[in-house]
């Protein structure tokens, strides 16, 4: 009796996580796959013709000018990352700690600029950063300029402004969840065997919300390093990324194989790359504990 149980236990989780597999299956792997199989082809368009080479694979790695535009995607992708869980930690900190009653509305508050679209977001700070725009116009108008600044847009710097203002709420969240489930108790432990404020921090609230800043890390490196609007819109030739260069293969250029091996590369390498730092990270934690 209880082997029918188990069985039809299994059977209804079966059926119910049936329809999110299916839907994993067909918008996530049949496109990875047919992506592969564009990268090991030669041909032009979306037809696949020819044999198995991998050809593609070797111009990604070895023309140095995809390989410097990989690495200056991994390098703004990193900024990002730094500098927005940078950000987001002392505002996840004040809401989880001293927030008191109001929490929900701290909450509300910081997540109220990204009720808006993301393109917008982006003109916005196109408009901020510009020739023309709100910080020029204002140094301008102070006097503290004479002319405008012209390295505020069209670089890697407004790349990096533009999307850590972007990703912010990704990643006060996560280390708000991480903050909130810490154990007050231990806080005051510690505080009773004399430890000071710095110390408890060091010792106890950092690595007890490291989950959260590793959540928060992976959430905004990932999707950042193949962001494509961001440095279209404010990056110029300067600030281009890897999905910039692989969307002209697709679109303009129409080397389909070629992008299909950039866009499984910078994949590859990122989740490399993330799986180092989250082991990383762990090992971290656990010296410090």
């Amino acid at each position: 009796m209880a082997a029918k149980t188990a069985a039809g236990g299994n059977d209804a989780g079966y059926l119910l996580i049936g329809p999110a597999l299916g839907v994993m299956a067909l918008a996530l792997a049949a496109p990875l796959a047919l992506l592969f199989l564009y990268s090991l082809t030669r041909t032009t368009g979306p037809v696949l013709e020819g044999g198995p080479t991998l050809t593609h694979y070797a111009e990604v790695l070895g023309r140095e000018g995809y390989r410097a535009l990989f690495w200056r995607s991994l390098g703004i992708s990193a900024l990002v990352t730094a500098a927005t869980v940078a950000l987001a930690y002392p505002m996840a900190y004040f809401v989880a700690f001293h927030a008191g009653r109001r929490k929900f509305l701290w909450l509300v508050a910081l997540t109220i600029p990204f009720w808006t679209s993301y393109l917008l977001r982006v003109f916005a700070w196109k408009v901020i950063l510009g020739y023309g725009g709100v910080i020029n116009s204002g140094l301008m108008a102070a006097g503290l300029i004479a002319a405008p600044l012209d390295f505020l847009l069209y670089n890697p710097f407004a790349v990096v402004v533009t999307l850590t203002h972007a990703w912010a709420a990704f990643a006060i969240l996560p280390i708000y969840v991480s903050l909130e489930k810490i154990d007050r108790t231990l806080l005051e432990a510690a505080a009773d065997l004399g430890d000071s404020p710095l110390r408890r921090f060091l010792r106890i609230t950092l690595p007890l919300s490291m989950p959260g800043v590793i959540g928060a890390a992976l959430l905004i490196f990932i999707p950042t390093t193949g962001d494509y609007v961001t440095p279209a819109l404010v990056g110029g030739p300067e600030g281009a990324m890897i999905a910039n260069i692989i969307s002209v293969q697709f679109d303009r250029v129409g080397n389909w194989p070629l992008g299909a091996a950039m866009a499984l590369s910078t994949m590859a390498v990122v989740a490399v790359l993330a799986g180092l730092f989250v082991a990383a990270a762990r090992a971290a934690t656990r010296a410090a504990r």
